[in-house]
């Protein structure tokens, strides 16, 4: 089957067509159209497809072959009969994103060249960022602002970007940024003055159509930095989240936006102390409270048993409790917690004692409809049959007599 023509690569802004239908097949999700041309910009390159209608059909996905054949898959079959001629309406607002995230992406490898000497390994354009994996070993918040300011006064100048469709010998005279990968007929891209790319993506007209760049973040990944960005539509969208962010956290603080971080990194200070504060009066209280039950408790043999069940008690503390309360004469803590349908075991026994909490607690859980196992002098577990907490302390309390 003959090469599908491909519209986009001389004109990006083409977005309505007509073509003849070749063949159409069988896919996964409806039917493959396979047209004489199209305007639909298949995956590749690290760009997704485009999406729209063939006359009433929806385009679902388009992919395209080793041989150039581009696909068109539908969701409707039947509609569309080889030797028809079809109307083809590519998604507008689709297109413009994915023309903005990769003529930036251009702008912004070229940007890192100049900033830092950087070269870029690989792009990926995603639904909400697109990344770039680029050549630096010890990336710097300046280095990523001194690339942004490079990209964005490129676009703020509205530069032209030119297609060039050449031999191998007339891209060999061009200052490409990247060699190609395709032989023979080579699509280049141009951004005037700045940067020549072979590319067979969707690109701008000029510059000024990327709008803006943002890079949000980076990071070191397999050996390379992964940067990731922004463009146009989606940076004014990425504006609105964290503006609208900075202001509800500086309201919440009675401040303005701009004194936000500085609010959030006192509250988070202050927050812990609080937690230092709060668990050392913990502490004070679990002493006090194991002292008190320790008092109460009886002494089935040569140390004292303490059998207790908590309501919407922290795990946490019932285990600082139950430290305490075997920390210094001989005792056993058989303690639990019940809280959200769900029940907890906490059991410890002195030093000096010989049980085995791990099995002991194991052999309760069970009855709970849990499981749970520890060391032989501290151990927790439960499970989420509630009403059978007292059945579970019984049951522990009777291995020790």
């Amino acid at each position: 089957m003959p090469a599908t023509e491909k519209l986009y690569f001389t004109d990006s802004a083409l977005l309505q067509f007509e073509a003849t239908v070749i063949d159409v097949k069988p896919a996964e999700h409806g039917e493959a159209i396979v047209l004489d041309r199209t305007a639909f910009y298949p995956t590749g390159g690290g760009q997704p497809y485009d999406t729209g209608f063939l006359s009433e059909a929806r385009v679902i996905d388009v992919n395209e072959d080793d041989e150039g054949t581009i696909s068109h898959v539908v969701e409707e079959a039947g509609k569309l009969k080889p030797g028809a001629t079809v109307a083809g309406r590519v998604d507008a607002a689709r297109r413009l994103d994915h023309l903005q995230q990769h003529s930036g992406q251009h702008i912004l490898s070229q940007a890192f060249v100049h900033a830092c000497g950087a070269e870029t390994r690989s792009f990926h354009l995603g639904l909400t960022t697109s990344t770039i994996d680029i050549e630096l070993q010890n990336p710097t918040e300046d280095q990523m602002r001194k690339a942004e300011d490079v990209a964005n006064a490129v676009i703020f100048a509205d530069r032209p970007m030119r297609v060039h469709i050449v031999s191998e010998e007339e891209a060999a005279d061009l200052p490409l940024r990247k060699e190609s990968a395709v032989r023979g007929s080579i699509r280049v891209i141009e951004v005037a003055d700045f940067d020549w790319s072979p590319c067979g993506g969707t690109h701008a007209h000029s510059t000024g159509q990327i709008g803006l760049i943002a890079i949000k973040s980076f990071e070191r990944a397999r050996g390379l930095t992964r940067v990731e960005f922004v463009c146009g539509g989606r940076a004014l969208e990425e504006y609105r989240r964290a503006h609208k962010t900075g202001v509800t956290i500086g309201q919440l603080f009675s401040a303005e936006r701009d004194q936000s971080p500085e609010l959030v990194a006192r509250a988070l200070d202050e927050n812990k102390a609080l937690k230092r504060r709060i668990r050392d009066l913990i502490e004070l209280a679990a002493t006090a409270e194991a002292a008190q039950l320790l008092a109460a408790a009886p002494s089935p043999g040569p140390f004292k048993l303490v059998k207790s069940v908590f309501d919407g008690r922290d795990l946490e503390e019932v285990r600082m409790l139950a430290s305490k309360i075997v920390r210094n004469e001989p005792a056993v803590a058989l303690l639990a917690a019940r809280d959200a349908g769900t029940a907890r075991l906490v059991f410890a026994r002195s030093q000096s004692l010989s049980w085995n909490m791990g099995s002991l607690l194991a052999e309760a859980c069970q009855i709970l409809g849990g499981r749970g196992g520890g060391k032989p002098d501290l151990a927790q577990g439960g499970g989420p049959a509630t009403e059978k907490i007292d059945d579970a302390l019984d049951l522990a309390a009777s291995r020790l007599v």
